[in-house]
């Protein structure tokens, strides 16, 4: 009962619909249960360091990847890429074949159960250096792990045996600085993102056969030739609003509501920017949409509409946006971390900030909140931990040895974080 009433609160505080979320205990996609970044949980560490009895385990995860952990019961997954780096355009072809995998680490010890090579890539497209060929988070469930890696290939496993049940390797997509677009699932369809330097585009499959059910071209106007202004890199929401079920994907320039079964857009608004890729959220009757870029790279729309509802943004801003990390959004409250370490609360429904404090820093990996406070994850391997309130309060700050670029996961009272080079459980002993 008492976890009933506290996963009611948390679904009045966001405006999500229950249909939309994993029980608490599992943290199934990029933000989590939630797509918010929130957990329930009330007694996650608050002080910890390296070797403190906090640290439960830690694995070291050798490679070069930015994906978010994603956990279902006894089971930890995420995607895994080569250290190397191709920054040149020119595509050359490798010594040997990139190979991408999924690596599956065991909740109670951080043992490696599986380490499973899906993809090879002989001439691997040009990736920025602040990029990785493993950025998409997974999506979870029962019985499967959804394994994305934009245009070099997606398949669904089976999470007990990590077989490949299908696999998807003809989405043509250049994505020009790397992939970053998480998989998301709706009842039985899996909603892949791409949106490149040359083509724009989403498409829903067949989650049990990885058959495409549909997929829809952006067809906006983009206001350039220049595909490096199209790119993005979003993850889509679905909201119910109106008693409609939406979903909500920004990138460049616009976002699109698209009806999640048919495609069919619903509405569209143009907000200027590209790069999305904070994920969207939902509240105060307000879909709240990071550009990245632009003259305002934040703006609060309200959802009710058809057609082009650009007259119905609410307010715009440009203090403080984080082009990375995905806000928060607790109850009337904006809470943002932006990448040179400005963490700021803004009021959700005018978009006027009420606090900002600069915090030693970069930040690129999404923050979390749990039990009235919000963690942070620098690039330097800060942790700082402040209250969730009208005022700032810094509670703690913590230091472990690598930096953060992928968001935090939650399983019970315990944190799951990947750093650059290890994967961590901290929890109070």
């Amino acid at each position: 009962m008492k976890t009933a009433i506290l996963w009611c609160a948390v679904i009045g505080m966001t405006g999500l619909s229950p249909g939309f979320a994993a029980e608490e205990a599992d943290w199934n996609q990029f933000r989590g249960p939630h797509t918010d970044g929130t957990t329930t949980s009330t007694g996650l560490p608050v002080t910890f360091a390296e070797g403190s009895p906090e640290i439960r385990w830690k694995t070291a995860l050798p490679g070069r990847a930015w994906s978010s952990p994603v956990i279902w019961k006894d089971q930890i997954w995420v995607t895994n890429a080569p250290e190397i780096q191709n920054d040149t355009k020119e595509r050359p072809k490798l010594a040997k074949p990139l190979v991408l995998s999924a690596v599956c680490l065991d909740l109670a010890t951080g043992a490696v159960k599986m380490d499973l090579p899906l993809f090879e890539v002989e001439i691997p497209q040009f990736t920025h250096v602040t990029n990785s060929y493993g950025s998409p988070t997974p999506y979870i469930e029962e019985g499967r792990v959804y394994i994305h890696f934009g245009a070099y290939g997606t398949a669904c496993l089976d999470t007990k045996t990590g077989k490949k049940l299908w696999e998807r390797t003809d989405f043509v997509c250049d994505h020009f600085r790397g992939p970053g677009s998480s998989p998301v699932v709706y009842g039985d369809l899996l909603y892949l993102t791409f949106d490149g330097y040359d083509f724009q585009f989403i498409a829903a499959l067949n989650k049990h056969t990885g058959e495409t059910v549909w997929r829809k071209d952006r067809n906006v106007d983009f206001g350039t030739t220049d595909g490096d202004a199209k790119k993005g890199y979003s993850t889509p929401l679905l909201i119910e609003a109106g008693g409609k079920p939406m979903l909500i994907s920004p990138f460049a320039s616009h976002t699109i509501a698209y009806n999640p079964k048919t495609g069919d857009p619903m509405w569209s608004v143009k907000h200027g920017g590209m790069n999305a890729a904070g994920r969207p959220l939902y509240g105060n009757g307000l879909v709240y949409i990071s550009t990245a870029d632009g003259p305002n790279p934040y703006v609060a729309v309200n959802p009710d509409g058809t057609g082009d509802i650009t007259k119905n943004i609410v307010w715009r801003s440009n203090k403080g946006i984080p082009k990375r990390p995905s806000p928060l959004l607790l109850g009337d409250l904006l809470f943002m971390m932006n990448d040179s370490g400005v963490a700021s609360c803004v009021d959700a429904k005018t978009g006027q900030e009420i606090w900002a404090k600069r915090l030693p820093g970069e930040y690129w990996a999404s923050p979390l909140y749990a039990n009235g406070l919000i963690y942070c994850f620098s690039q330097q391997g800060s942790i700082p931990i402040f209250k969730a309130g009208r005022e700032f309060e810094l509670v703690a700050e913590n230091k472990l040895d690598d930096g953060f670029v992928a968001s935090p996961a939650v399983a019970g009272n315990a944190l799951i974080l990947r750093s650059k080079t290890h994967v961590y459980r901290i929890e109070k002993p």
